[in-house]
C-alpha cells in the first residue's frame, strides 16, 4: 500500500506566475478541491465495467471467495461497497494490509475492527463521519482516513502507528495525539484547522502537512525537534516565525500565504528547500547563512532588486534551483532576465522551469 504524500507540494503548480496579488484566504474559501495527488482512481477489476456507476454491488459475499485464508493483503478499490459485513473478513486472521479505497462505507464496521493483525488500513474516500472501532488494531502502523467527513480526531490507543492521513475531512482541532505517540508522518491538509496545537504529544514527528487550512500563525512547534519537513501552504500566515527550535528542518513549504518578509530562519541551517511562492515578499534577505540550501522558490512575489538576489544567494554554493518568475525584477529585466540571473548566480543549474546550459 505505497503512498505519496496527500498534501505533497506541487512545484509545477506553485511556480506559475500570479495573475493577481496574493491575499490571505477568507472564511468563504472552500477546502473542497482535492490536492493533485488525489485524483480519483479507476476501478481495477474488469468485472466492474458492467456495473452502473454509483450503483452499490450486491454480491459482496463472492468478492473474496477465491482468496486463501492466509492472505496477508486485500485491496478493494472502487467496489462501491456500502458494508463489509458480508465479505467474510473474519477468516483472514493473518491479514496485514486492507485497502477499501473509494467505496461507500459510512462507518468502520466490526469485521474491520476485529482484524487484529492489521498493520495498514486504508479507508480513503468513503463516507465516514467518525473514527470508531479501531481499539483492537494495536499493531497498526499506517492509517488512511482521508477524504471522508470526519470532524474529530477521536483516535484510540495505537502505540505503533507511524503514519496518519486525515486529509480533506472537516477537522477543526488537532487533538488526542497522545494516543498515537509514535507518529512520524502526520497529514492534516484541507481541513478546517485554525490553530497549531497538540503536537507536543508526538515529539518524534518528522513530516507535518497542514496545507489548505485556516491557520493564521506559526506557533507551538518548539517540541518538534525531529521535524524535517513542514508544509503549510495556502493558509492565512502573515509572518515567518516560530521555527527557532526546528534545527533539523530541511524542507519548508509556505507558499500561497501573505508573508511580507523572509525572516526567522537563523537556526534552520539544514534547510535544503524553501518555497515562499505567491506571498507578498518585496526583498530577498536573511538567506545567505543557509549554506545547504539547494532549491529556492519565490515566484509571484513583489521582489524588485537583482542586486539583493546576488548578495543573498550567490554565497550559497549548494544552490541549484531558483524560481523568481512573476516578480517585478523579471519585468524590469525584460529579455535579459535569464542572462542577468545566470551571471548573478553562476552555481545554479535551473532557473524557473528551464535548465541552464
Amino acid at each position: 500500500m505505497a503512498h505519496q504524500s496527500h498534501d505533497e507540494p506541487s512545484p509545477s503548480a506553485s511556480r506559475v506566475p500570479a495573475d493577481t496579488e496574493p491575499t490571505p484566504p477568507t472564511d468563504n474559501d472552500s477546502n473542497d478541491d482535492p490536492p493533485a495527488s488525489h485524483q480519483a482512481a479507476e476501478p481495477h477489476d474488469d468485472e466492474e465495467d458492467n456495473v452502473v456507476p454509483g450503483e452499490p454491488l450486491t454480491h459482496e459475499a463472492d468478492v473474496l471467495a477465491d482468496l486463501p485464508d492466509d492472505t496477508d493483503e486485500i485491496q478493494l478499490t472502487h467496489y462501491r461497497l456500502m458494508t463489509v459485513e458480508e465479505l467474510g473478513l473474519e477468516r483472514f486472521t493473518q491479514l496485514k494490509k486492507l485497502g477499501l479505497r473509494q467505496n461507500l462505507l459510512t462507518s468502520i464496521e466490526p469485521p474491520i475492527g476485529n482484524l487484529t493483525s492489521l498493520t495498514e488500513l486504508e479507508l480513503y474516500d468513503n463516507r465516514l463521519i467518525e473514527i470508531q472501532r479501531l481499539d483492537n488494531l494495536t499493531q497498526l502502523e499506517v492509517l488512511d482516513l482521508s477524504f471522508n467527513n470526519i470532524r474529530r480526531m477521536t483516535l484510540p490507543a495505537l502505540p505503533h502507528l507511524s503514519t496518519l492521513y486525515l486529509v480533506q475531512n472537516k477537522i477543526s482541532h488537532i487533538e488526542h495525539l497522545d494516543r498515537t505517540p509514535a507518529v512520524t508522518n502526520l497529514e492534516l491538509g484541507a481541513n478546517r484547522i485554525r490553530e497549531i496545537s497538540g503536537l507536543e504529544a508526538v515529539p518524534g514527528l518528522q513530516l507535518l502537512w497542514l496545507g489548505k487550512n485556516k491557520i493564521t500563525r506559526l506557533e507551538n512547534l518548539q517540541h518538534l525537534k525531529n521535524l524535517t519537513l513542514l508544509s503549510i501552504q495556502s493558509n492565512r500566515l502573515t509572518k515567518l516565525e516560530g521555527l527557532e527550535e526546528l534545527e533539523n528542518l530541511e524542507e519548508l513549504y509556505i507558499s500561497h500565504n501573505a508573508i511580507s518578509k523572509i525572516e526567522g530562519l537563523d537556526k534552520n541551517l539544514k534547510l535544503r528547500v524553501l518555497d515562499v511562492t505567491r506571498n507578498l515578499i518585496t526583498k530577498i534577505e536573511n538567506l545567505s547563512h543557509l549554506t545547504q540550501l539547494e532549491e529556492f522558490w519565490a515566484s509571484s512575489n513583489r521582489i524588485e532588486s537583482l542586486p539583493d538576489v546576488e548578495t543573498e544567494l550567490r554565497p550559497i554554493s549548494a544552490l541549484r534551483t531558483v524560481y523568481l518568475e512573476g516578480n517585478p525584477l523579471q519585468t524590469k529585466a525584460g529579455p535579459t532576465y535569464r542572462l542577468k540571473l545566470k551571471l548573478a548566480l553562476p552555481q545554479i543549474t535551473q532557473l524557473d522551469a528551464t535548465h541552464i546550459r
